[in-house]
């Protein structure tokens, strides 16, 4: 049987690792504009307590594929700019412009396999069979510096410092299979409720502790120069003296210290031959399969204070994922710093050979320099020589919570209700750190089975964007963030 693999290279994972930083929200896990759309099911993903008008049936994976990138700093332009830079696109002063200190990311993809509706009784059922995958990221904006400067600004490599430490990365991959109940307790209240059973695909997590670095050291024309005999020839012995002082001021210090916790079957951690460190992420999908399991519960309830008022509020994916211990793996870096010192090669100088010594010391600080530009010149995110993971073996089973979110609706109708504003706060609780979003909109609601409306979301879109929603019989057409 062929064996089909998938290779993570670290120049592959490192432009998907900053690409993610670079895009924001265009879709959502749920559609915000939907929450106040009477007769559509696709609130109930935000609210369980919020029933449509009547059953429903979606098609298979088609009928529900959502997407959301939200990011702290950017925006939609920033996806044009990438796409027209290519793997450049840090090196451009707009961007870096855009960036702050910390930028946090998350990104999510659903898409329904199988999802049902039914009323029976006073009671609305539901049925659900979905892929769910959370990315969550925090990049720092010195991050997107070191490698700017890097690409841009010739040798300076030599005379550095750089901290680029603090970057994380979370993925949470995972099958839901729900089931979920709403009924109307009287003719204000209604509450609903969804049970949720996880089959987790993988898990994985990713912290690069400390990563920091400075250097100074003797540019290329410098050494050519002290390697010169003609030049070493001419030095008496005050110049020696200088030369060794000028020598203990150079320098080169490297220091890491990175986890990972991975959960993933089929995912092997390879190592070159001769090193005891990850070179590559590398995936058999013979070998996929089911990495853990879980629970996952959804709670809503929506009351009416007034005729014409509606207030509403929910907890979603409130649950965890527990990952076996024979799927996962454990990485850890904290390998012994690199520390130039001058003080060793002027030590290596000696008076009475001057010519011979110096340019022993030289070549010796030259190898050494060379060494310490090929780890921190690689240009890559993920650079797994200065990493140098080590994979060990798992003591026991680990734990992911999921990203839960609250989510908090008002409503107020006119003209019989067939005309409404609503606003509605929503809050993902994701790694690295938790997201919100405050959306209003207006729906115009005549008939059952006509429903519009035109949302404004004000957070993550940087106010440059507003939501469109349709529903028109069985068909429903919506998106939170048109640009």
């Amino acid at each position: 049987m062929a064996t089909n693999k998938l290779l993570w290279s670290s120049k592959i994972i490192g432009v998907f690792f900053m690409m993610l930083v670079c895009t924001l929200s265009a879709n959502a896990q749920f559609l915000r504009t939907s929450y106040f759309m009477e007769g559509t099911h696709y609130r109930q993903q935000l609210n369980p307590a919020l029933t449509p008008t009547k059953g429903y049936f979606n098609l298979p994976v088609i009928g529900a594929v959502n997407a959301t990138v939200g990011s702290t700093s950017l925006g939609y332009q920033d996806i044009i700019d990438i796409i027209d830079d290519g793997d450049d696109f840090y090196t451009k002063p707009d961007f870096m412009n855009r960036l702050k200190d910390n930028n946090k990311l998350n990104v999510n993809f659903s898409t329904e396999i199988l999802s049902a509706g039914w009323y029976k009784g006073k009671n609305f059922w539901s049925f659900n069979i979905g892929l769910r995958t959370d990315i969550g990221a925090n990049l720092t904006k010195n991050m997107f510096s070191f490698l700017n400067q890097m690409e841009t600004i010739e040798d300076n490599w030599r005379n550095s410092n750089y901290d680029i430490s603090g970057q994380q990365l979370n993925i949470n991959a995972y099958t839901e299979i729900g089931l979920g109940l709403s009924r109307q307790i009287n003719s204000r209240l209604t509450v609903g409720a969804r049970v949720k059973a996880l089959l987790g695909i993988g898990n994985m997590e990713l912290k690069l502790n400390k990563v920091a670095m400075n250097a100074n050291l003797p540019s290329d024309a410098r050494i050519n120069q002290l390697q010169d005999p003609a030049y070493l020839s001419s030095l008496g012995v005050d110049d020696i003296t200088k030369l060794r002082s000028e020598i203990e001021g150079y320098h080169a210090n490297l220091a890491v210290d990175a986890h990972l916790e991975s959960s993933f079957k089929g995912l092997n951690l390879k190592k070159e031959d001769g090193q005891d460190y990850i070179s590559d992420f590398e995936f058999e999908s013979k070998d996929m399969g089911i990495a853990g399991y879980g629970f996952g519960i959804d709670l809503g309830a929506s009351y009416k204070i007034m005729d014409n008022l509606t207030v509403s509020a929910s907890i979603l994916d409130l649950g965890f994922i527990s990952w076996s211990k024979s799927s996962t793996k454990i990485a850890s870096a904290n390998p012994d710093p690199i520390d130039i010192k001058g003080s060793t090669y002027a030590g290596m100088i000696d008076p009475a050979n001057a010519q011979s010594s110096v340019t022993n010391a030289l070549n010796q600080l030259q190898n050494d320099a060379e060494n310490y530009m090929d780890l921190v010149t690689q240009g890559d995110v993920l650079n797994y020589d200065m990493l140098q993971l080590e994979v060990g073996d798992a003591k026991e089973s680990r734990k992911s919570r999921l990203a839960s979110t609250l989510v908090l609706g008002a409503e107020y109708g006119f003209f019989n209700n067939k005309l409404a504003v609503g606003v509605l706060s929503t809050t993902r609780f994701v790694q690295p750190d938790a997201l919100t979003e405050l959306t209003f909109s207006a729906n115009y609601r005549p008939k059952s089975w006509f429903n519009v409306a035109l949302s404004y979301s004000a957070i993550q879109s940087a106010g440059k964007s507003f939501g469109l929603g349709l529903k028109l019989g069985p068909v429903f057409v919506g998106t939170d963030y048109m640009f």
